[in-house]
């Protein structure tokens, strides 16, 4: 019964072709044609790209001299010249710490040399302030004996020598700002007395003479003689630069700030301030209000004028007095 039931129903072969189960064997034959198809395609296309190949040799064969004559070229170039290796330190050192030590000395010699000429500078200076100096002095004393002789004359020939009024006054606030009216204190800021003890110079002429009456009960005034101003400026007098209070601790302030009006020391400013010179007006506003101590042995009343008793108003040439108290 089996062998008959294996005669009767031969097995099926399947294939699987997208998807699909073929019974039959055309679909095998259908692709058998397709595949022949490509394969008459496929030569075609490939002959142009075997004639490309062939014809490549040919043209790189034409390119041949052109490169030739390139490389004729470039050997008729002349051979780059290769730097020469840098000598190695004989101390072995970094090239770094070399120019730092060569920089370094180099800046050392340029400041040597500046101060060799600043020295060199400062020494011509010092001879012309010095020659000034004489300069002053011998003024002074020729102005001394010229008053002297003046004197003299008036008294032989039964006279009297009225000696030229002082064109310059010392003028220093000795009163606060209790019960002081508006008017009065706005003439001490013109002044530039705006604190106790202050001093300052002050001009003679009729405008500040009225002011110096108005604020008369605040402050008192007189002549003063070369000496104290001398004094005052060797030992109080400060600077006004740039707005700020510097100390005349050298003649470079004073050349810096009054150079251009031809005072290049300290013994010019003080030429100019004593005989109210035409730079006046720029020298004395250089100079800062000079800032006095107390007077020794105290004042003896503020509330009287100086003719009273006190100590306010014009004092005259006994302002030396009371200026070198509280220098």
């Amino acid at each position: 019964m089996q062998n008959q039931v294996a005669d009767a129903a031969p097995p099926v072969r399947r294939t699987r072709k997208r998807g699909l189960f073929a019974k039959d064997q055309g679909v095998d034959d259908e692709e058998a044609k397709m595949s022949a198809k490509k394969a008459e395609v496929k030569p075609k296309a490939a002959a142009p790209k075997a004639a490309a190949k062939a014809a490549a040799p040919a043209k790189t064969e034409a390119k041949k001299p052109v490169v030739a004559k390139t490389e004729a070229k470039k050997v008729e170039k002349a051979p780059k010249v290769e730097k020469a290796p840098k000598a190695a330190n004989a101390t072995g050192e970094p090239e770094s710490l070399l120019k730092k030590r060569k920089t370094a000395d180099a800046n050392k010699a340029k400041r040597q040399q500046q101060s060799v000429d600043r020295k060199k500078r400062n020494k011509s200076l010092r001879k012309e302030a010095f020659k000034r100096a004489e300069k002053y002095v011998r003024e002074y004393r020729s102005q001394e004996r010229a008053l002297i002789r003046s004197k003299r004359q008036a008294k032989n020939n039964n006279n009297f020598f009225i000696a030229p009024e002082s064109k310059i006054v010392f003028a220093v606030r000795i009163r606060g700002i209790n019960a002081m009216d508006p008017k009065t204190r706005k003439i001490c800021q013109l002044l530039r007395l705006r604190q106790v003890h202050n001093g300052v110079f002050v001009k003679v002429n009729a405008a500040s003479l009225n002011m110096l009456r108005l604020v008369e009960g605040y402050i008192t005034y007189g002549t003063p003689n070369r000496k104290t101003v001398q004094d005052l400026i060797y030992k109080r007098g400060f600077g006004k630069v740039a707005h700020q209070r510097i100390p005349l601790s050298n003649n470079q302030v004073i050349r810096q700030e009054l150079g251009k009006f031809g005072i290049v020391c300290i013994e010019d400013l003080i030429h100019e301030i004593y005989t109210v010179g035409p730079h006046f007006k720029e020298v004395n506003n250089f100079l800062w209000p000079f800032k006095l101590s107390s007077p020794l042995g105290g004042y003896k009343y503020k509330g009287s004028h100086f003719t009273e008793g006190g100590d306010y108003g014009n004092r005259e040439e006994l302002i030396n007095n009371l200026v070198r108290s509280m220098n």
